[in-house]
């Protein structure tokens, strides 16, 4: 038997407006009631079911903000969306924390308004029904019962590696708000495993299907930031020889995550405000405005609060940004995860080298636990990735870095001096700043170094390990780790029996 077609209410006191709702609705095909004060619309709540209730945020006897509160008390499944009077963001945030689906922002776009009800309606029960005649707006929805949770979403969570209780309250979280339209903020320091929470948010949304489009935003160019973000159509900039998409139209029907969303300048932070608001953008060069349908997911290491107070991010979007905190906590913080993060690590480190896994033995988790890790899961990853290089027995062997394996500074002819050397600068007093990312330093010295040693060697791997001081292993996981392309005419066969 065919579940029945949606069914919606609004609640609105202008009749106008009131039918100009239930007419777009009737038109794609969704069964509507209408109800004119709270109190009717309790009456009608209490008398139906339904799939989604959209109500005006202030009515004559009351707000709409009591409506999602009684369906929360009653543990309804209807889900609530919100119009609100333009510019209100304070009223629209408060309802997304309370646990609105999604809001609109009054006078609303149609096109916007037929988008947010069919993404509303999608995991209620009911039916989307596929229009017969007209244009399609926006994404067209799945015409499904309630879809099951997406493959990935256990995948994706389970990734959130580890028992202990800040991490259980990760899981719990993300799995809690993932099915909503609210936006998410993500705050954990470098390494903490940001994107992959984002991943299993996206992953265990409504959403899923659609596409996670994730961005670097301290990655791009300040000159190139608004035509990556909402596109740019053919002749708007020198180079621009065809229409592209940006960021935006890319993650329509799905999720846009924005890493390091605190390093965007502020000329684009008002742009991106604008854009979550208005829910449409403008490309390069066009005159016309497109609506977008996307869920946007943001990530930061920053203490953005205290950007706002020094005016380094706007009050507006941090705000609109930060509607649901998902706080990750550092490894430092959890210890308890070790031996799981350790042997998940181990094991997709195995599987991408070809290497054997060696024992992870209660001596070297007692070694990787004295250790600061102060760059938390990626900085553990490192350490094991050398580990496992280093590793000649059956079981890891856990040696700190030296100079001569670390790739901080191997021991080639004097050619890089101290005052060539930031680090040894800094030793001296300088004042030359610290890497920001200190792995991401040391992989390029350290692969400038290998490359080098291995040009004056002729891509002789023997001659280089012997004058590096390494093994021949260990230069091949160097090699592979570091993407250093050897030329296949230059390198001679390796020796029978030769592997260290």
């Amino acid at each position: 038997m065919n579940a029945p077609t949606a069914c919606i209410l609004v609640v609105d006191d202008e009749p106008d407006l009131r039918t100009l709702y239930e007419l777009t609705l009737l038109r794609e095909g969704y069964r509507v009631e209408t109800a004119a004060s709270v109190q009717e619309a309790r009456e009608q709540i209490k008398a139906n079911r339904f799939d989604v209730v959209i109500a005006d945020m202030r009515l004559p006897d009351g707000f709409g903000m009591e409506l999602l509160q009684d369906l929360r008390e009653q543990q309804r499944r209807e889900r609530c969306v919100v119009m609100t009077a333009y510019g209100s963001a304070e009223n629209a945030v408060e309802a997304l924390r309370c646990g609105a689906f999604d809001y609109l922002t009054k006078p609303v776009d149609l096109r916007q308004f037929r988008s947010v009800v069919a993404s509303a309606v999608q995991g209620t029960g009911g039916v989307v029904p596929v229009r017969r005649s007209g244009p399609s707006h926006g994404r067209q929805p799945s015409a499904s019962i309630e879809p099951p949770p997406a493959a990935g979403a256990g995948a994706a969570l389970e990734r959130l590696i580890g028992a202990s209780q800040a991490m259980s309250d990760v899981r719990q979280r993300v799995a809690k708000i993932a099915r909503g339209m609210a936006p998410v903020l993500i705050h954990g320091e470098s390494g903490t495993g940001k994107e992959l929470v984002a991943q299993a948010l996206h992953a265990s949304s409504q959403r899923a299907d659609g596409p996670l489009i994730a961005v670097n935003c301290g990655a791009i160019p300040e000159n190139l930031l608004e035509a990556e973000f909402f596109g740019a159509r053919k002749g708007s900039y020198t180079g621009a020889f065809q229409d592209r998409d940006g960021y935006f139209q890319a993650a329509r029907g799905g999720t846009l995550f924005l890493d390091e969303i605190g390093d965007l300048p502020l000329v684009m932070q008002s742009k991106l405000l604008r854009a979550i608001q208005e829910r449409s953008v403008r490309s390069l060069g066009s005159t016309q405005e497109e609506t977008v349908d996307v869920r946007i997911v943001s990530a930061t290491h920053r203490d953005l609060a205290a950007d706002v107070r020094a005016g380094r991010f706007r009050q507006d979007l941090y705000y609109r940004l930060n509607v649901i905190e998902i706080v990750i906590p550092p490894l430092r913080e959890r210890r308890e995860d070790l031996p799981a993060l350790c042997n998940a690590l181990l094991q997709r480190i195995a599987q991408e080298s070809g290497m054997p896994l060696p024992a992870l033995t209660q001596r070297a988790l007692n070694a990787i636990a004295a250790h600061p890790l102060r760059g938390n899961v990626r900085e553990l990853e490192n350490l094991l990735h050398r580990a496992v290089a280093l590793s000649d027995g059956q079981e890891l062997q856990v040696d700190w870095p030296s100079a001569k394996t670390s790739g901080a500074t191997p021991d080639l002819p004097a050619r890089t001096s101290e005052s060539q050397d930031p680090l040894a600068r800094n030793n001296a007093g300088s004042t030359v700043p610290l890497p920001s990312d200190l792995q991401a330093w040391l992989d390029q010295h350290e692969r400038e170094i290998l490359v080098r040693a291995l040009r004056e060697s002729r891509f002789n791997r023997s001659a280089t390990a012997v004058r590096l001081g390494i093994s021949m292993r260990q230069i091949g996981y160097r090699i592979k780790r570091l993407n250093i392309a050897v030329p296949n005419d230059q390198e001679p066969p390796e020796p029978h029996g030769g592997i260290d």
